[in-house]
């Protein structure tokens, strides 16, 4: 199975972003090769199930599907009914993040399809390079150009935030690169600024899942349990087993995204945990700043040669 990616950061909160991808009759908006386009049946953009119909400025007809929409995560998934290409099984889902460091949006659009024998990376190319590329940086240009202003009443979080700590970044390094540095479970005391002496109990591997490191943050004493390891996701995860500060049930960890565009590295990083509504008011920042977002700042810093 073929795989098109693509994605880009760009320069309007993620509430503005969303206002402009969401509909899914509004291509000619923001796709330069689209010429016009329906939703047949006379249906509303946003019901799951409705069918676009359109056209590119060469003549080309295609119908998609929309399959799911979601406003509190912000994407979309989408088929062919009518292909563009020579493709079977084709999904394609556009996802947009928000970059709580800079008020901005990572967009990234990706699709699985099943190329025909002989078109082997064929149409994974053409797509990645050709139609989301060109389209997400399109619509770079176009937020460049108009400066739209975030709707009245966007909310970031439908309802709660999907975590206590959720917070985002762009590192200036490239993905691969960045993930080699942050999966070493027990490499963190070599690129924060408050951590030392960090290093495996038992002198288990750093990338075992269950393996506990013992640190010292400033003055405290802690341990932290890895809970998960995915060289997929670019993802991991852990508890705290050991720590003086006032909070329980603590479970952290970061994903690290590509973004294609210009070779740079998105990352989140969240946070959940049990305190006195006291205590969260000093954790919740002192922990998004100091811990989370110091350490994709010091990573960048120390291994990239920039900071932002």
């Amino acid at each position: 199975m073929a795989r098109a990616y693509a994605s880009i950061i760009l320069k309007a909160p993620v509430e503005t972003v969303w206002s402009l991808v969401r509909d899914f009759n509004a291509l000619p908006k923001w796709a330069p090769a689209i010429a016009k386009s329906k939703i047949e049946g006379g249906l509303d953009a946003d019901v799951v199930g409705c069918v676009r119909s359109f056209h590119a400025h060469d003549g080309g007809h295609i119908r998609e599907r929309l399959l799911m929409l979601d406003d509190a995560r912000r994407s979309f998934t989408y088929n062919f009914e009518k292909p563009a290409f020579p493709i079977r099984n084709y999904i394609a889902t556009v996802r947009l993040y928000p970059v709580t460091h800079t008020d901005q949006t990572f967009a990234e659009w990706e699709a699985t399809f099943d190329e025909g024998p002989g078109d082997e990376g064929k149409y994974e190319k053409h797509i990645s390079a050709n139609v989301f590329t060109a389209n997400l940086k399109n619509l770079a240009a176009i937020i460049a150009k108009t400066k739209p202003q975030k709707p009245a009443g966007a909310e970031r979080w439908k309802g709660f935030q999907p975590n206590k700590v959720w917070t985002s970044r762009v590192i200036k390094g490239p993905v691969d690169e960045v993930w080699t540095i942050m999966r070493d479970f027990a490499g963190m005391g070599g690129w924060h600024d408050d951590i030392t002496k960090m290093h495996m109990l038992k002198r288990q591997r750093s990338d075992k899942v269950g393996s506990i490191r013992d640190f010292y943050f400033g003055e405290g004493h802690l341990n932290e349990e890895l809970l998960h390891l995915c060289d997929i996701t670019r993802s991991f995860s852990y508890r705290i087993t050991k720590c003086e500060i006032p909070w329980m049930n603590y479970v952290s960890g970061p994903r690290i995204w590509p973004v294609t565009a210009d070779n740079t590295t998105f990352g989140v990083w969240t946070g959940d945990w049990v305190a006195s509504p006291q205590d969260d008011v000093i954790l919740i920042p002192r922990t998004e700043e100091n811990v989370y977002q110091r350490a994709f700042a010091t990573i960048e810093k120390n291994f990239f040669g920039k900071k932002k």
